[in-house]
């Protein structure tokens, strides 16, 4: 579901008065425009993140593309996977390794994992769900809690975008570690998915977006 304009007020709201720093960036910014994808179910979206894995988002999206060519259909589905072949797979330009992630995601889903029901769990026994599965570590998980479900007090200490967005905005010598992230981040909750939105559009902002 869309994240209510009124929640994402207040919670901007929250932040500006909570961190000097944070209101500079919001009054450059503007107004929060944080959304959810929700134009394909849990199961395409996660098979999405793991083709985006460390490649170029043009090359992603490329195969991803093919991906759904091959199976004629907008969207994978698990038994999509399960049914072909490595070779079909690693021909429209999957990896060994995803390939392997992508029938490990898709054997588990068809075994039971319930990803419609991980809306009514809390964030942390969603990322125990989730990282369960090979190839999906915390992270991508995060970024499933933020742009999938709207979940809005996600810190993702181990993002690089807002370790360098951080280090800009509060002037570090180095990149922050975790622990010193999860400090500055306090004072955010419960909002502190709509900080790090401001973090990231803050390296647009101020002087490019780098790495």
């Amino acid at each position: 579901m869309p994240i209510d304009p009124a929640t994402l007020r207040k919670a901007t709201e929250h932040v500006r008065r909570s961190d000097r720093v944070l209101a500079a960036i919001i009054r450059d910014v503007g107004p929060c425009g944080l959304q959810t994808d929700d134009r394909s179910g849990a199961f395409a979206a996660l098979v999405e993140s793991i083709v985006y894995q460390q490649i170029t988002g043009k090359a992603a999206a490329s195969i991803y593309g093919r991906v759904r060519r091959l199976f004629k259909r907008r969207h994978p589905r698990p038994h999509d996977i399960l049914s072909a072949t490595d070779e079909e797979l690693r021909g429209v330009g999957l990896s060994r390794q995803k390939v392997a992630y992508l029938r490990d995601l898709a054997q588990r889903v068809s075994a039971g994992l319930r990803l419609r029901a991980l809306g009514r769990l809390d964030d942390e026994a969603i990322i125990e769900a989730l990282t369960e599965v090979k190839g999906i570590g915390r992270w991508t998980v995060e970024m499933f809690l933020i742009f999938r479900l709207g979940r809005l007090d996600v810190l993702p200490v181990h993002d690089y975008g807002i370790r360098k967005a951080m280090q800009r905005a509060y002037r570090f010598r180095k990149l922050p570690k975790p622990d010193r992230m999860r400090k500055v981040a306090e004072p955010w909750r419960p909002y502190r998915t709509v900080a790090c939105w401001y973090l990231w559009r803050s390296l647009e902002t101020r002087g490019g977006r780098s790495g």
